[in-house]
């Protein structure tokens, strides 16, 4: 299936900067941040550690204010969480372990009134959606690490956001469940169409799921370039052995590399 974005932006960041206060001097993290995401898109985040990318997420989510800069959602400035149009995804699942699977999904509609009799269907439908339908009354703890996060994921659904933030959501996982993950993650997005912003740090992961791969730089973040994917969806795993694919990978290594002034290893995952 081909996503086309149509064109109509989603999320509009306009010279985004942060800065920390520090007992010996401020930390500049952020620097002139500028990106839009079209809707229907999966964008992906790439960039050395500490370069910035889980707080230019907690900027777009509404969880953290930025120290320069705006970002609009749907041409709405984004001033705190906007749960009816953004979710997020973390690296950790972070499941209540005393709720079962269903609750666990349950549990942002009831925070918003929504009685059982109306939140527990849309739950089954997304738990149902990540292909869990048979383990909804299972607790966390009865969970696979890759379950978890299908959960977490069904959790940032149940309530229709237009668009998902996700910090690293298989980075916890090994690597056939994550390449599993990734496949399951690209079925949900073509069917639900929604508009994804994912940081990882693997670039073959990034260039797989994506439309565009935005590449940072090291601290204080900025974006450095944008690498369009050319390869056709539906997306196959022998695709990444491609000239390419290959090419785009090392592209993306060589970027990262020279913002961080070492080059001493190779391209990785």
């Amino acid at each position: 299936m081909d996503i086309a974005a149509s064109g109509t932006v989603v999320i509009d960041v306009r010279h985004v900067g942060k800065t920390y206060a520090a007992a010996r001097a401020p930390v500049r993290a952020l620097h002139d941040i500028s990106l839009t995401v079209a809707e229907g898109e999966f964008v992906s985040l790439v960039g050395p550690s500490g370069c910035g990318k889980s707080t230019l997420l907690q900027i777009l989510a509404g969880l953290i204010d930025g120290s320069d800069g705006e970002v609009l959602v749907d041409n709405q400035p984004v001033t705190k969480p906007m749960p009816d149009k953004i979710a997020m995804v973390f690296q950790d699942a972070t499941l209540m372990p005393w709720k079962t699977a269903i609750a666990n999904v349950e549990f942002p509609l009831e925070l918003r009134g929504a009685s059982r009799a109306a939140s527990r269907p849309r739950a089954e439908e997304m738990l149902a959606l990540v292909g869990l339908s048979d383990f909804a009354d299972r607790f966390p703890h009865e969970l696979s690490g890759g379950m978890k996060q299908r959960v977490s994921i069904a959790r940032g659904l149940v309530q229709d956001p237009r668009i998902i933030l996700m910090d690293e959501p298989f980075g916890a996982l090994d690597e056939q469940t994550r390449t599993k993950m990734g496949h399951e993650l690209l079925d949900i997005w073509e069917k639900t169409h929604k508009t994804i912003l994912f940081i990882t740090h693997s670039l073959t992961e990034a260039l797989f799921l994506s439309d565009r791969v935005l590449v940072m730089s090291h601290r204080p973040g900025r974006i450095v370039e944008e690498i369009p994917v050319d390869l056709p969806r539906p997306r196959t795993y022998d695709m990444i052995g491609s000239e390419s694919f290959g090419r785009a990978r090392n592209r993306i290594w060589q970027l990262i590399s020279e913002t961080e002034g070492d080059t001493t290893e190779g391209p990785g995952l």
